[in-house]
């Protein structure tokens, strides 16, 4: 296990529960708008973290963590919507110099240790995790790799569903056709990158789609809340040393291949196609833009990530030290162009009321691409048996009003497959194909 990879985890760790702490950055995209609450007065901090806790715990669980287990990458949903929680649980007041008041000063440092302690923990749990699964009778580790396979070749197809829920069917049909086109004309010509293209080609569409809606009645924002806008995003600049921070450390975990951004490119990138990991990070970084500057102006706390190009740099970057300056540049540059961002939504309401359709089409998805790659992994390990674990836990998981989210239902049944099919061969009850 390499010890770059556990520290760089842990700083990562560390940064995001303290910027959490303080109130500066948090991860889930849910948090950040209830956060002036706390910073305020009007919410106390055991009831934030309370609602950070029932937020993001299920997600790191059922989510998160299952999808690093299927690479050596931790994804960062398993990390900094942990560290969310740890961050709003520790201690702290905003009224006063926090570097002055005791209470908070404790707070951030008891967070700062916890919050490394955290990641590291979580990169020696995994890596444990991975080399018992190796032990194991029967290695079923290597199936996994299967799991992500639908999840690169079908993500392209995320800006044709957006746009049909958001334009119509018919838009939606001609984005799907350009989009299907874009990959063929690409794949025929030999370019490398043809998902990746035809990924940038649907996200055009979809852009082109909604810079031109104008709809009925939309009011652009007062001048009230454009101050509040500009209020909000100066309290971003003012922590800037520390969302720069930030940048840096992801950067340099994007680029060390030890961090990703989300379950597309931590199995591209796994894969060793590093090219459709970047452009992955760019299309899903250009759809986030709206949500999350939104919910930075409105709350005055920026997201741990970024928009999401910190990633994009820290792959394209040729050494983790030029990843470093281009990160935090990265950061810098997406907090500062907050009130610009703003402004030019409020031009264009269709682009930011793709927002929300964009999220759902991803998830959508996922659901869909993850199912489907947890039942050609499952079904490798275990032929017939495979389809009838992930299959069934699926359909059970629906009747209990989706306890477990339905994107990450398929890769626990897969990795219970793999256990199950070592018990059973313990027992002999199951015979390994020749």
């Amino acid at each position: 296990m390499s010890v770059i990879k556990i520290v760089v985890v842990a700083i990562a760790g560390a940064l995001g529960s303290a910027l959490a702490n303080r109130g500066i950055a948090v991860y889930h995209d849910g948090l950040r708008p209830i956060m002036p609450e706390l910073i305020e007065g009007r919410m106390k901090r055991v009831e934030l973290a309370t609602i950070a806790f029932g937020l993001s715990f299920g997600l790191v669980i059922g989510f998160g963590i299952p999808f690093s287990l299927t690479s050596s990458i931790i994804l960062v949903h398993s990390l900094w919507l942990g560290t969310d929680i740890i961050g709003t649980w520790f201690p702290g007041t905003f009224e006063k110099g926090w570097m002055k008041d005791k209470k908070s000063m404790w707070g951030f440092i008891g967070s700062l240790v916890v919050g490394g302690v955290y990641g590291a923990l979580l990169v020696v749990g995994l890596q444990a995790i991975v080399n018992l699964f190796e032990k194991l009778p029967i290695n079923f580790f290597g199936s996994l790799g299967s799991l992500g396979d639908p999840i690169i070749y079908a993500f392209a197809i995320f800006p044709a569903v957006a746009v049909a829920m958001q334009f119509g069917i018919t838009k939606g049909l001609i984005t799907f056709a350009l989009t299907i086109l874009a990959r063929q004309i690409a794949s025929t010509a030999g370019l490398s990158s043809a998902d990746g293209i035809a990924l940038a080609v649907g996200i055009l569409v979809l852009m082109a789609f909604a810079i031109a809606d104008k709809p009925k009645g939309e009011k652009k924002t007062e001048s009230g809340m454009q101050a509040l806008f500009t209020e909000r995003a100066n309290r971003i600049k003012k922590n800037l040393p520390y969302i720069a921070l930030m940048g840096a450390v992801y950067g340099i975990a994007c680029n060390l291949a030890v961090m990703m951004e989300g379950p597309q490119s931590i199995t591209a990138l796994a894969a060793g196609d590093r090219a459709a990991a970047t452009s992955i990070t760019v299309a899903r970084a250009i759809s986030f833009i709206p949500l999350k500057a939104m919910t930075s102006l409105t709350s005055g706390v920026f997201a741990i990530d970024g928009f999401g190009f910190v990633a994009t740099v820290g792959l394209l970057s040729p050494s983790w030290i030029i990843a470093a300056i281009a990160g935090a540049a990265t950061m810098s540059l997406e907090a500062y162009s907050l009130v610009f961002i703003g402004k030019l939504l409020d031009k264009f309401p269709g682009v930011r009321n793709a927002a929300d359709n964009i999220r759902t089409s991803m998830t959508k998805l996922l659901e869909v691409a993850t199912l489907v790659g947890s039942m050609i992994a499952a079904n490798t390990m275990a032929p017939g048996l495979g389809f009838l674990v992930v299959a069934g836990a699926y359909m059970l998981n629906e009747i209990t009003g989706t306890r477990i989210v339905r994107m990450a239902i398929g890769p626990i049944a897969a990795i219970f497959t793999g256990v199950l099919i070592n018990i059973l061969a313990v027992v002999g009850l199951y015979i390994p194909a020749a």
